[in-house]
């Protein structure tokens, strides 16, 4: 069965865009497959597998959505394109911007993209959702939609104060909207362990949250090298496989598949 991950944090810079990508990849390394779906219109997940100039695609997550919307859905795999290693992929740019106002006075405005992903889960192992750094209806969308949802903080102490009102948010939307929906766990990025700070945050978070959240046991490393493979469109994976930081996303694929 399909498995729908959310990947959501109201901040933006936490690694969210980057864990999204090279999990997506390290999963389909692992034999599954897997799609991606860019849910942010800054087209973040889209430049950073590979394809710089989201605003050229003509088929997008919002092409789907109208479709959805105006019961014209014919395929629903149009707008999915092949990266070169492997993973499926809606592509987004600027355009979805302008769902967030559009889905305010559609009917079941909360489920179009639940919707849509009944028509294509059946081709895939998981499906992850790169949500922007907010909290619109495209997001609640996304959690609507999601089996789970897993949260990329960085070890600062402004994105882990913020972390209380996100899962207090995913929790309402359990409440009121996807009874189903999980919290897949809380994600450590960006971490420099030779600071005092980034220490005395995980352990904030793994005392604060690890009897009621699952924390996982991966710490993403602060590392040039995986700015440097977003840069270029590519896997950390790809670009450099013995890195520290292709070693902590391996470490994370294991846990996501309960192989840890």
């Amino acid at each position: 069965m399909c498995k729908v991950i959310a990947v959501v944090n109201q901040k933006g810079g936490v690694g969210k865009t980057t864990t999204t990508a090279n999990l997506g990849v390290g999963l389909e390394m692992k034999g599954k497959h897997v799609l991606l779906i860019d849910a942010d219109a800054q087209g973040d997940l889209t430049m950073c597998m590979g394809y710089n100039n989201p605003d050229r695609f003509e088929k997008t997550l919002t092409t789907i959505l109208k479709q959805v919307i105006e019961d014209e859905l014919e395929n629903p795999f149009e707008a999915v394109i092949h990266n070169e290693e492997g993973i499926d992929l809606i592509p987004c740019n600027i355009e979805l911007s302008g769902m967030e106002v559009s889905l305010v006075n559609v009917m079941g405005r909360e489920y179009i993209l639940k919707q849509y992903l009944e028509q294509v889960k059946d081709r895939y192992d998981y499906i992850l959702i790169d949500c922007s750094p907010s909290l619109g209806m495209v997001t609640i969308n996304a959690l609507a939609a999601a089996d789970s949802v897993l949260i990329p903080v960085e070890a600062e102490y402004l994105p882990a104060k913020g972390l209380e009102q996100l899962i207090k948010t995913i929790r309402k939307t359990r409440n009121k909207i996807n009874p189903k929906l999980e919290i897949e766990g809380i994600l450590m990025t960006m971490v420099d362990e030779r600071t005092n700070l980034s220490r005395e945050i995980m352990d904030l978070i793994q005392v604060g949250y690890d009897s009621s959240v699952r924390v996982f046991e991966t710490k993403i490393p602060k590392s040039i090298r995986a700015a440097e493979s977003t840069v270029l469109g590519t896997s950390i994976f790809q670009y450099d496989m013995k890195s520290k930081v292709a070693g902590a996303y391996k470490r994370l694929v294991k846990e996501v598949l309960g192989d840890a």
